[in-house]
């Protein structure tokens, strides 16, 4: 039963890796109208300015965004709501870095680890 379970959650996560990346591909892609999750030309916070002044801090957001996206929608709604709450936080200390570029990564590379764990964590309870 082990076998199976953890054969399931391998497919899951195979099944799950290359529409994450293709999608995660198609919005870093110079074609694409944002390279981020939100749109640059109507949003003035300094954290934001500078995520669209810097083409790694915009990658680290589309990655971000894909995750979160994924994981809201593999979740209950108890833990949704408990992780549209991390996210709202998440935000609230990402603009008080500002403009500082270094800050911004940190707070992107920490809640990436955050959210991988979480749908670790999902796709290891399958089978879906």
């Amino acid at each position: 039963m082990t076998s199976l379970r953890s054969f399931r959650a391998r497919r899951l996560g195979a099944a799950l890796a290359a529409p994450l990346l293709a999608a995660a591909l198609g919005a870093l892609t110079p074609s694409g109208a944002a390279a981020q999750s939100f749109n640059c030309g109507t949003n003035t916070a300094p954290d934001e300015q500078a995520i669209c002044g810097n083409h790694s801090l915009a990658q680290l957001d589309v990655k971000m965004a894909t995750l979160y996206d994924v994981a809201t929608h593999l979740s209950a709604m108890g833990a949704r709501g408990d992780l549209q709450d991390q996210q709202r936080a998440w935000l609230a200390r990402r603009q008080l870095c500002g403009a500082d570029v270094g800050c911004i990564r940190t707070a992107y590379t920490t809640r990436i680890d955050a959210l991988e764990a979480y749908l670790k964590g999902i796709y290891g309870r399958g089978p879906y």
